[in-house]
């Protein structure tokens, strides 16, 4: 038995070795053949691994040490799909790199060196749909970087030091439909590297110091979708022809330094269903604010420092679905803001200082069937519901609560005041109820007076009209009109001008003509300049006419000879009936005179 076991053990070791799998594997590598996937992340790899099988679809080669790709580093992968080359110290792609990579799709290069890409890096490569360039060191791209990528969908180059995009960088990018930008030195966007993107559908732009959007800047993307705008901390303003020529559907322009809504932008975006103005120090939403978005369904001011929507902000707002107003300074949200609530399906106001009278009583009516995205709403305000969640407060708090108490102006003593022209005059208007009443004047002339009208009439806070500098026709009677969720309260306050004496509108506050003396002499100034000027001015005038005279004198001298100064004149007397003493009938007679 021992020998059979001898002899069949050495018939073992003669046998040939098992062939290895077809391509084999590299050893530092793992190798899934059902996938034809090699994996050889975190290896300490300084370049391509020789023994990778022919037929690999997906090499992961990211977390090595690569510096550098050369033309026939991969060219023995014809069939590869997608190559992962992020996070290695690659700083040069030489031209052909990857040229006989005809099938790939997906390049990552993502966390790597590169601070220039020579023309022809991605030349032949063109079935490839998606490139990830983010978090290099590229300063700049130039002309015609990506001319081969003709079926290029998506390109990442965000988080970058790129200070300068040159004008045809994206020129051949005919099918990009994704664009991200993010984290660079640019100060500025250009419409016309942007224009050659003509289907693109989607453009992110974060991070960025750029200043202004200039109406160039997306006028040549006629297909764009989606438009972000986030951190961009010296945006103070989005011009008002910024977005001309987009049917943007989505519009996101978050963290920057704008402090109202930009409704002069807005105003041509008819088709946009989404948008977001959060985190913006936006304080007021003022009426009809979105008048012209028919579509709108989602809208977002999350983080805006709101403190008040005014009646009608969100007239037009026709299709809203989701409105957030969560984390503000609001204590409020009534039911006449919106066009209509009856579309409303998702509402969030949590994070806001809510004071729970009459004006939330809509939404508490609507609590068990209005979605808070699981952020409930709670009071601030009064003391007996604060803190109280909105959805779980009973029945009863509906007559408890959510009241309001009409406002009541304290001092009903009318107010007759008789002032002289030029004085300032002051009416008090004092108005107590739940919530606090807002107070506005009526004018004789039947202006209404606000806090927030400019001119001679003003309301100070606690109600009191201020006319600076009255007039005559500022006499009449002003109404005070107090008003809250409750109801309202009147009062009324007369004014008498006394109109200013004539003496003073001829000679001025003085009395005298000194102070239009003074002033005629403010302003004409007289300096020696002026006299001198003004003193040859006369002279040559003077001698001028001087001159005229001694010319016309000259001219009557010189023709006085040439006249006659004597002239004969032949008189004939006219027939009479009876006969004329000393002459003969029908006689004539001659006169000889001097003209002088």
């Amino acid at each position: 038995m021992t020998c059979w076991l001898c002899v069949l053990s050495l018939q073992l070791l003669l046998l040939p070795a098992a062939p290895p799998p077809a391509g084999g594997c590299p050893a530092r590598c793992e190798c899934a053949a059902q996938t034809r996937t090699v994996a050889c992340a975190r290896r300490r790899l300084t370049a391509v691994p020789d023994g990778i099988p022919a037929d690999t679809r997906l090499l992961e080669l990211s977390r090595n040490r690569l510096r550098c790709l050369n033309p026939g580093d991969l060219a023995a992968l014809p069939l590869l799909e997608e190559l992962d080359l992020s996070e290695n110290v690659i700083a040069h792609v030489e031209p052909g790199a990857f040229a006989g990579l005809p099938r790939l799709r997906v390049l990552r290069l993502r966390g790597n060196l590169l601070k220039l890409l020579p023309p022809g890096a991605f030349a032949r490569l063109d079935n490839l749909t998606l490139l990830d360039l983010s978090e290099n060191k590229l300063v700049i791209l130039l002309d015609y970087t990506f001319q081969d990528l003709r079926s290029l969908r998506r390109l990442e180059v965000g988080d970058n030091d790129l200070v300068f995009i040159s004008r045809r960088a994206f020129a051949g990018l005919l099918a990009l439909e994704e664009l991200t930008l993010e984290r660079c030195n640019l100060t500025a966007l250009s419409g016309e590297a942007l224009g050659y993107l003509r289907g693109l559908g989607a453009l992110r732009l974060r991070h960025l110091a750029i200043a202004a959007l200039e109406d160039q800047n997306f006028s040549r993307l006629p297909g764009l979708l989606h438009l972000e705008i986030d951190h961009w901390p010296l945006l103070e303003e989005v011009a008002a022809g910024s977005l001309r020529g987009l049917n943007l559907t989505s519009l996101s322009v978050t963290h920057t330094n704008i402090t109202a809504v930009p409704a002069a932008a807005l105003r041509h975006q008819a088709h946009l269903t989404c948008l977001d103005l959060s985190h913006n120090p936006i304080r007021t939403v003022p009426r009809g604010s979105f008048r012209d978005l028919v579509r709108l369904r989602e809208l977002h001011l999350a983080g805006a420092l709101l403190a008040v929507v005014e009646p009608q902000a969100f007239l037009g707002l026709r299709q809203i679905r989701l409105l957030n107003l969560s984390d503000n300074l609001l204590s409020t949200l009534e039911e006449s803001t919106f066009h209509s609530v009856n579309t409303l399906e998702t509402l969030r106001v949590d994070g806001n200082p809510l004071a729970c009278d009459c004006r939330l009583l809509w939404i508490v009516q609507r609590r068990k069937t209005l979605n808070f995205d699981g952020r409930l709403p709670a009071c601030a305000s009064p003391a007996e519901a604060r803190g109280d969640a909105l959805r779980h407060l009973p029945d009863s708090a509906l007559f408890e609560v959510f009241v309001c108490r009409k406002p009541t102006i304290r001092e009903r003593r009318l107010q007759r005041v008789t002032a002289a022209a030029g004085d300032d005059v002051r009416f008090q208007c004092r108005a107590e109820g739940e919530p606090a009443p807002s107070v506005a004047w009526v004018t004789p002339g039947h202006r209404a007076v606000t806090r927030a009208s400019t001119g001679r009439a003003r309301v100070l806070p606690g109600g009191t009209l201020e006319i600076r500098g009255a007039r005559p026709q500022d006499s009449g009677t002003y109404t005070c009109v107090a008003s809250n969720a409750g109801g309202n309260d009147t009062y009324f306050a007369t004014l008498a001008v006394r109109p200013e004496p004539a003496a003073n509108r001829t000679l001025g506050p003085g009395g005298d003509g000194r102070n239009e003396t003074l002033a005629a002499a403010a302003r004409f100034p007289l300096d020696l300049t002026t006299i001198l000027v003004s003193t040859a001015m006369g002279c040559i005038t003077f001698l001028g006419v001087v001159l005229f005279c001694f010319l016309l004198l000259f001219v009557w001298s010189r023709g006085r000879g040439q006249h006659k100064n004597n002239f004969s004149v032949e008189y004939s007397f006219r027939k009479v009936d009876g006969p004329a003493p000393g002459a003969g009938q029908g006689s004539s007679r001659k006169f000889n005179m001097k003209m002088i």
